[in-house]
């Protein structure tokens, strides 16, 4: 999403990985697929990279596995803004 415009729950968890695709075919076909996502994979990290802030080589540390954030952890990470928080009921905007 847009700076600025990135939220979540306090009780949200965010998940980052690297793409996930099954293959089937003649073994020509299953490179041709296997080189795709390895391409796939290098541009999201690059994406993930320039949104966050976060160097590159972490990005693709933390994207080898499922890496699980809490929403504090998230917006600390860079990728999300704020935290929504409901303003106790009787309060006056």
């Amino acid at each position: 999403g847009n700076k600025g415009k990135r939220y979540a729950l306090p009780h949200s968890r965010i998940l980052i990985h690297q793409p996930l695709g099954g293959f089937q075919g003649q073994a020509t076909d299953i490179d041709i697929q296997a080189r795709e996502i390895l391409r796939l994979k290098d541009e999201l990290n690059h994406i993930l990279a320039d949104l966050t802030n976060q160097p590159l080589d972490k990005i693709r540390s933390d994207t080898e596995r499922d890496y699980y954030m809490t929403s504090e952890q998230a917006k600390a990470y860079g990728l999300i803004d704020e935290i929504i928080v409901r303003k106790p009921t009787g309060t006056i905007s």
